[in-house]
C-alpha cells in the first residue's frame, strides 16, 4: 500500500516517501505526541512471511545493539493493519552526502563513526550482511547511525546463509553463501574507499583499482595500506572484526600521528625531527609560522597556510589534518573563518562548518588594498571578502629572506621548496 502525504497512520501523519524499496518503503513522518519527526518504514504486504520475519528480527536486533552509533528503534508494531518500525529522522544518507565535496577530517570523522556502529554489533556477535552508504544515516553535527539490520545474521557458530546483501558492497565469501564477521570488514572498506576515492573497486579487487590516484592524493600511506588490508580477497588476510579493525584505525587516525616505532631516519643516523638544524627551526619560527600540522608526506611540520610542503615540495600537504579553524573550504580543504565570504587560499566560497572553535583576530596584521579595507592574516592569497589576489609579498618575522618566484618570504637555512609557490630555494 503506498501512502499518501497528510495521510494518518495511528498517531503519525505521514509527510512524504523518503525511500521505496523492493522489501519495505520508508516514509517521512510527525509524531504529535512527541513532537518529533519520525522516519516509518513499513514491509509491503505482499512479501512472504520469512521476509516479515527478517523485520521482526531487525526490531529484535535493534533493541539489543544500544550504541551512539546505531539507529535505535523508537516502536514497532501493527498499526492499521501495517507493521510500523518506527526510527528518529535523519538528514540524510552517508550515500546521499557522498554526491557532495566531503573534506577530509570529516571524512575521518565519519568512517570512525561508521567502524565504530560494526564493532558494536561485531562484539554482540551479530554480522550486519548489508553494510553500504545507504544503511548509514546522517543527523546534525555530523553524526552517523547505522540502521537495516534486516539481512544481519548471529554469529554463534559457523552460519551457511543465502547470499544477502547489496550488489556492489557484498564480499565474494558472502556471495557465496558464507557471510562472517569479515564480510563486513570488506564491505566497510569498500564503503571508505568510495569515501575518500570516490570510486567503488570492483571483481575480481585488484589493486589498485579506479580511483586510486585521487585516493593517494587525499590519505596518508598507513590509512591506504589499512584499507587495503580490509579489501584483501581472501578473508584471513583481512581484519579478523570490527574490533580489530576499530583498534587498528585508532592508530593511524590522527593525521599527524605515524605508526608505534615508525621513525623516519636520516643519513646520520637521526630521526628526521631529531637532528639539531630542525630542532633550531621549531624554536625559532614554530610559533611564528604556526605549524601545527604534519606534512601528509614527509611528516615535516607545516602550516595549514603553506600552499607546497617547504620540505619535500608536496602539493597541499595539510589535506586531511584537522584545522584550527571554525570551518573548512570544501575546495582545498583549508581552515577558514565563518564571516569570511571565500577562502583565503584558493578564492572557493560555500564554507562548512567544523565546530566552535574560536579563532582570533589578533592574527590580522595587514589591510586589503580594495575600497574596503578589510582585514588580512599573513600569508593570505586572496582577499577573503572581495576575492581579489593579494600581490604583496609577505614576510616571516625575524627572516628577511624572500622567494625569488612569488616574493613571499623563506627560510633558506632550512627549506627546499617555497611554501608559497613551490620554487626552488638556493640554500645559503
Amino acid at each position: 500500500m503506498t501512502f499518501k502525504t497528510r495521510q494518518k497512520l495511528g498517531k503519525y501523519t505521514i509527510g512524504g516517501c523518503i525511500n521505496k524499496g523492493p522489501l519495505a518503503s520508508v516514509y517521512r513522518a510527525s509524531d504529535p505526541v512527541m513532537g518529533i519527526q519520525v522516519a516509518l518504514k513499513i514491509p509491503h504486504r505482499d512479501i512472504d512471511p520469512s521476509t516479515m520475519e527478517d523485520f521482526h528480527k531487525e526490531v529484535r536486533l535493534a533493541v539489543r545493539l544500544q550504541h551512539e552509533n546505531v539507529l535505535p528503534v523508537l516502536d514497532a508494531r501493527e498499526i492499521d493493519g501495517e507493521f510500523v518500525i518506527v526510527s528518529p529522522l535523519g538528514k540524510e544518507t552517508l550515500g546521499d552526502r557522498l554526491e557532495r565535496r566531503l573534506a577530509g577530517t570529516k571524512a575521518m570523522d565519519l568512517c570512525g563513526q561508521a567502524i565504530a556502529a560494526v564493532a558494536h554489533a561485531h562484539s554482540m556477535k551479530i554480522i550486519h550482511c548489508d553494510i553500504k552508504p545507504e544503511n548509514f544515516i546522517l543527523f546534525p553535527d555530523n553524526h552517523l547511525r547505522l540502521g537495516d539490520f534486516a539481512f544481519a545474521k548471529k554469529s554463534l557458530r559457523t552460519i551457511k546463509a543465502s547470499g544477502s546483501g547489496t550488489l556492489g558492497y557484498i564480499a565474494p565469501e558472502q556471495a557465496m553463501g558464507r557471510p562472517m564477521f569479515q564480510s563486513d570488514v570488506f564491505s566497510l572498506g569498500l564503503v571508505m574507499y568510495r569515501v575518500f576515492s570516490g570510486k567503488v573497486p570492483e571483481w575480481p579487487f585488484e589493486w589498485p583499482p579506479a580511483g586510486y590516484e585521487r585516493l593517494k592524493q587525499r590519505v596518508r600511506p598507513e590509512l591506504i595500506a589499512f584499507i587495503r588490508k580490509a579489501l584483501e580477497v581472501k578473508p584471513a588476510d583481512r581484519f579478523r572484526d570490527g574490533m580489530e579493525m576499530q583498534s587498528a584505525f585508532a592508530v593511524i587516525k590522527s593525521p599527524a600521528r605515524r605508526q608505534k616505532g615508525e621513525k623516519r631516519v636520516m643519513p646520520t643516523g637521526l630521526p628526521v625531527w631529531q637532528t639539531p638544524v630542525n630542532k633550531d627551526f621549531l624554536r625559532q619560527f614554530g610559533k611564528v609560522l604556526e605549524t601545527h600540522h604534519a606534512c601528509r608526506h614527509c611528516e615535516a611540520p607545516i602550516s595549514e597556510s603553506m600552499q607546497f610542503c617547504p620540505w619535500c615540495g608536496e602539493d597541499n600537504p595539510s589535506l586531511g589534518c584537522e584545522t584550527h579553524y571554525p570551518a573548512h573550504c570544501p575546495r582545498c580543504q583549508r581552515g577558514v573563518k565563518l564571516d569570511w565570504e571565500y577562502c583565503a587560499w584558493c578564492y572557493g566560497g560555500g564554507f562548512e562548518k567544523e565546530g566552535n572553535r574560536q579563532y582570533s583576530d589578533i592574527r590580522y596584521v595587514s589591510n586589503c588594498d580594495c575600497s574596503s579595507r578589510a582585514p588580512l592574516m599573513p600569508f593570505m592569497k586572496y582577499c577573503p571578502w572581495c576575492r581579489k589576489k593579494i600581490r604583496r609579498g609577505w614576510q616571516i618575522s625575524g627572516n628577511k629572506q624572500r622567494c625569488k618566484g612569488c616574493g613571499n618570504g623563506v627560510l633558506t637555512k632550512f627549506w627546499g621548496y617555497c611554501p608559497w609557490c613551490r620554487h626552488k630555494v638556493a640554500a645559503k
